[in-house]
């Protein structure tokens, strides 16, 4: 039987915080918990053993992001009102795409990114357990196009950091811009080149830095 909002309200009150469902704090994982007849470890390489899938380099992208940024956050937040935050508190979005895939193909994918969030003026609150109105040009500093370059599938290596790319555009930007995705030809207009890992922590800061001088987009 499947979990619906509906039947969480059935349980007892003793589950409940305020008139909310808030979750427990969890253990971190180690990998070595007993699960099935197998460990954690087994479990997390069966799920995201192939960093080419669609979601687990979206995944890896975001965690190179906020690696990047020193993030303190132990956990990724499936729900949270941004991706990454860096430990100057600057916030951060990640969307990432490749030119291969996991699956066969007949040729190389052309890389698309798709942003439509860029406008949300609603973000949803751990501290209330709804949604929140925000001011669509303070929502996020910051957001960074990943791609994985490869184009050969037998050199294609998720972790090879010299096969990523990434461009970085203040939130502002983007939001002045109006489109809800883009092509590489976007950002050349833009004047926004790509850089490579080493450097993405530096262009971050001066990303939030000319996003925060964009006071005509905050009054929009």
């Amino acid at each position: 039987m499947s979990c619906s909002a509906n039947s969480l309200v059935l349980m007892e009150p003793r589950f409940m915080t305020s008139s909310r469902f808030v979750p427990a704090r969890l253990p971190r994982l180690l990998g070595e918990e007993a699960l099935a007849d197998g460990t954690v470890l087994d479990f997390w390489r069966w799920t995201l053993g192939d960093l080419r899938m669609n979601t687990a380099r979206g995944f890896l992208a975001e965690y190179l992001v906020a690696r990047a940024v020193a993030d303190p956050s132990e956990t990724r937040v499936e729900w949270g009102p941004w991706d990454v935050r860096g430990a100057d508190g600057t916030l951060i979005e990640v969307k990432a795409c490749g030119r291969l895939q996991s699956w066969t193909s007949t040729k190389l994918s052309t890389p698309v990114w798709n942003f439509k969030s860029v406008n949300a003026s609603r973000v949803w609150s751990e501290a209330s357990g709804s949604y929140e109105e925000v001011v669509p040009a303070d929502r996020v500093h910051v957001w960074v196009f990943a791609l994985q370059t490869a184009i050969e599938p037998h050199a294609y290596d998720p972790l090879d950091l010299k096969q990523w790319e990434f461009r970085v555009v203040p939130h502002r930007t983007l939001l002045k811009a109006a489109q809800s995705s883009a092509r590489v030809s976007f950002f050349e207009r833009q004047g926004i080149s790509p850089i490579t890992y080493a450097r993405l922590a530096e262009a971050i800061q001066e990303a939030r830095q000319r996003n925060d001088s964009m006071s005509d987009v905050a009054s929009m």
